[in-house]
């Protein structure tokens, strides 16, 4: 008890709550602007956290994480075009309710939605989390290996349109951890004589240079036309019909049946908040008496897609706190600011640090409350962001991107980092999911260095697996996954051609 009151003592300091408003604040603004996003704010903002405390520096990126969870569902709503792919789903009836004035409802709906989601996804991971430790501290190098390969392959099978291009943008990830120097032998891997290499690529600058500069390149090149919010629909942000009580009453059932399915999504790693809005939204649908109003300005619709996105944000840290494995890419950005601070997520953290995971789930929880209180403000505020052409956005992006980069790291670091942003931009043209290419990239160090102690203890001997019956279940059940993904994609290629 005395560790979590002294966890708790450590979060609830000013600078801490203001760091994690700070990143609430930033989250919303970036999630609320089409073509950017939370996820380009969560990774340009690493490198700044740098000099802070590791409590602090954590606040900040899980504020601007957390933001974005209501931060997206903004532009979706008042123009049709979401700020972040999460929010795909809140399109749907959203944006029929801003036609009908009932935009202010709809904003309210999304918002209210949101932090319930959040905040109950979070309380999963504080009760849940810890004992998964507990199993995971049981598990030794082969049985690690062995779960980090099952959720490399979920992962892969499972982000983006293509299992092939999954696999292989994982593999690429993989191949990039290894420059520079070899852990158990130090030897020089890939440096091809330059010095600087010898440390390998740093997280941040393969982070921001394929997650955030891929996609400022990618809108320059392809100067994609974004709708501009209409003046009437800016207006029934505030004249309109407001949220009320017996509204929240109506759609708190669909909350927690979507609150559910997003933390169980967000558990499994590799299956994204995206996939978790429209199972809501979905399973709204179906459970609904009328599923006819679906599509047409339903509130039920906007909190079935709005709670579910929302709360994969806390299931996320279930498997990255509890094993160390991220739930996808804005948990494997924060992995990195973990290792920025010498701090190594997994069931060791748990023994080694509870006061600073107890600080964690404080910060978490002060984020849900600040993400409640500010939203009410916010929201009807960036409906006039919003209307700020891209075209004055994104030099700034690009400057705070290469001055993070110099900072965190040197001046070699960002041309690496345009080197990268090359990388990921390529990425998009050809299909690759770059969200694999990073966990496999953070994942990486993980998977050698548990392989390679499991090949120290087995000392040749493959035989020495059928000991570890646990790692002979992973990797059968990583066998199982793939050979069903592929199956799977083959008869989408299948019925694919046969469509044509």
């Amino acid at each position: 008890m005395e560790t979590i009151l002294a966890g708790f003592s450590d979060a609830f300091t000013l600078s801490n709550v203001l760091f994690v408003l700070l990143g609430i604040l930033i989250g919303q603004l970036f999630a609320a602007a089409p073509g950017v996003g939370s996820l380009i704010a969560i990774t340009i903002a690493v490198p700044y956290t740098f000099y802070m405390s590791p409590v602090a520096a954590l606040g900040f990126l899980i504020g601007i994480n957390k933001g974005g969870t209501i931060g997206g569902a903004v532009s979706a709503i008042l123009m049709n075009t979401p700020g972040s792919p999460e929010a795909t789903a809140s399109t749907f009836d959203g944006y029929p309710m801003t036609q009908q004035g009932k935009a202010r409802k709809a904003l309210r709906a999304a918002h209210f939605s949101s932090v319930t989601g959040d905040t109950l996804s979070d309380l999963v991971l504080i009760f849940v989390a810890a004992p998964l430790s507990i199993v995971a501290m049981k598990m030794g190098p082969p049985e690690m290996a062995a779960v980090i390969l099952v959720a490399l392959v979920i992962i892969a099978g499972l982000v983006g349109n293509s299992m092939i291009k999954g696999l292989i943008a994982a593999f690429l990830g993989l191949f990039m951890s290894l420059v520079g120097m070899d852990q158990s032998t130090a030897a020089e891997r890939l440096t091809f004589g330059i010095p600087e290499l010898m440390d390998g690529i740093s997280i941040t600058a393969a982070g921001i240079g394929v997650l955030a500069l891929g996609e400022i390149l990618r809108q320059i090149v392809f100067s994609d036309s974004l709708p501009r919010l209409d003046q009437k629909n800016s207006e029934s942000v505030k004249a309109g019909e407001p949220f009320t009580w017996q509204d929240f009453r109506t759609i708190l059932p669909t909350i927690l049946r979507s609150t559910l399915i997003g933390t169980l999504i967000g558990a499994i790693p590799g299956i994204g908040s995206s996939a978790a809005g429209f199972l809501g939204y979905t399973a709204a649908k179906r459970a609904s008496k009328n599923p006819e109003r679906f599509g047409k300005g339903e509130i039920r619709g906007v909190a079935a897609s709005e709670a579910a996105n929302s709360s994969v944000v806390g299931a996320n840290f279930i498997p990255l706190l509890s094993l160390g494995i991220p739930g996808n890419v804005a948990a494997a950005i924060i992995l990195g600011a973990f290792l920025i601070h010498g701090l190594t997520p997994g069931p060791q953290l748990f023994s080694e640090q509870p006061r600073l995971v107890y600080s964690l789930f404080a910060v978490m929880l002060i984020g849900d409350l600040l993400n409640l209180i500010t939203g009410l403000f916010t929201m009807g505020l960036f409906a006039r962001v919003i209307r700020i052409p891209l075209t004055y956005i994104i030099p700034c992006v690009v400057v705070l991107c290469i001055t993070g980069v110099i900072v965190a790291d040197s001046l070699f670091d960002a041309w690496l980092l345009l080197g990268m942003a090359v990388a990921g931009f390529f990425m998009r043209m050809l299909n690759f999911s770059f969200v694999t290419f990073i966990i496999g990239y953070v994942l990486g160090p993980m998977f050698e260095e548990a392989f390679g102690q499991a090949m120290i203890m087995a000392d040749g001997d493959p035989m020495y697996l059928l000991q570890r019956p646990i790692a002979c279940i992973f990797i059968v059940l990583a066998a199982v996954i793939l050979i069903s993904l592929l199956r799977q994609h083959r008869r989408g290629r299948k019925a694919g051609i046969l469509t044509k």
